[in-house]
């Protein structure tokens, strides 16, 4: 099948650091080449794959200085994909809805997106209301209540490649938190588990500049003097398996409607169980008691700890294995590849026929 993946320009496919999309886009193109598929990514300059690369911009977004309007180059881009259109069997985007207006008048390819971020804004439903036949993808079920009656066509879940992590089988030496700091991401929750527990607390964590007052008024002084707790800041892919694999179990304090939780899958690859509040897509990729703790509060997270042990790490990773895997991802979306294109031959069959 000849399949365009468009994602997102802000950082590389895969990112150099912290992005969680252009890492799935990465996973799911290098599968779908693997398996023999002919596949062209668009993507920033500096993305490294075994597709045919299309780019508007040399690199990333998020690290090119001089970049001051990040939504020009994405239209660029759309520009590129639609100029060769039809060398494609099937277009997957994962840019939001920056294409819709176009999808809407080019429609003889079929496409699908890929909605990765949170979608409980007012705006989004007036959106959807307008673009209900735009064939839309969710990353878990939690991810589609606030817009029900958008064009879902299946919850396919995130998956990372086996080889990518290994299985960790020592029972850990710290707590870990990894990700963004944010209010939503209450590290703050995870520094207060550590402490109650009396265990080390290693924070692996970017601070965006918009979170760089709560990081500051309320991160840095828990942290500040505490030998319990260290901020290492935010590490690469590289990284990740010593990181989390050396845990006892990740935390996930969230306080939002998690879309999906890259963070959770990447813990379960190197076997720590991940104790996680009960939000978004946690109960979705979470099973309590075999892959971790899903819990409501710090108490019950200070308990989650203390009963870590009962979890075993090797269960941990063959539920990944099982679930999460970038090979499963890659067949459940080919499987929607299959079912659009069939769907637009019959569409098109009847209006010949009429």
């Amino acid at each position: 099948m000849r399949i365009a993946q468009v994602s997102p320009l802000y950082e590389s496919v895969p990112p150099k650091l912290y992005g969680g999309t252009e890492r799935i886009v990465s996973y799911l193109t290098e599968e779908l080449v693997r398996q023999g598929h002919d596949v062209t990514l668009f993507a920033s300059g500096d993305s490294v794959s075994n597709a045919k690369l299309i780019s508007p911009c040399e690199k990333a977004l998020r690290l090119d200085i001089s970049c001051m309007d990040q939504i020009a180059p994405h239209f660029t881009m759309l520009e590129m994909l639609y100029k060769q259109i039809e060398n494609f069997d099937l277009i997957h985007y994962h840019i939001d809805y920056l294409h819709y207006p176009l999808s809407r008048r080019y429609n003889y390819v079929p496409s699908v997106t890929t909605l990765h971020g949170r979608l409980d804004s007012t705006e989004l439903l007036t959106l959807y209301k307008e673009y209900k036949e735009i064939p839309v993808v969710s990353i878990s079920n939690d991810q589609r209540k606030p817009l029900a009656d958008a064009n879902w066509q299946k919850t396919i879940y995130h998956g990372l490649p086996l080889d990518l992590y290994k299985g960790y089988e020592s029972e850990g030496k710290y707590l870990a938190f990894i990700g963004r700091i944010s209010k939503e991401k209450r590290p703050d929750r995870a520094i207060e588990i550590a402490k109650m527990a009396g265990i080390p607390l290693k924070i692996a964590a970017k601070v965006a500049k918009p979170d760089e007052e709560y990081y500051n008024n309320i991160i840095k002084p828990m942290i500040d003097g505490d030998p319990l707790i260290e901020f290492i800041g935010e590490i690469g892919e590289k990284d990740k398996n010593e990181f989390l694999g050396n845990a006892i179990a990740m935390l996930f304090p969230i306080d939002w409607p998690e879309p999906f939780g890259l963070v959770m899958i990447e813990s379960m690859a190197c076997g720590t169980p991940v104790i996680a509040w009960k939000h978004g897509s946690v109960p979705e990729i979470i099973e309590h008691g075999v892959s971790g703790f899903i819990v409501q509060s710090v108490e019950e997270s200070v308990e989650a700890v203390k009963n870590i042990s009962s979890i075993s790490r090797k269960q941990v990773r063959k539920d990944f294995e099982k679930r999460f895997s970038s090979k499963v991802m890659t067949n459940n979306y080919l499987d929607l590849y299959e079912d659009l294109k069939n769907v637009k031959q019959i569409n098109e069959a009847k209006y010949l026929n009429f």
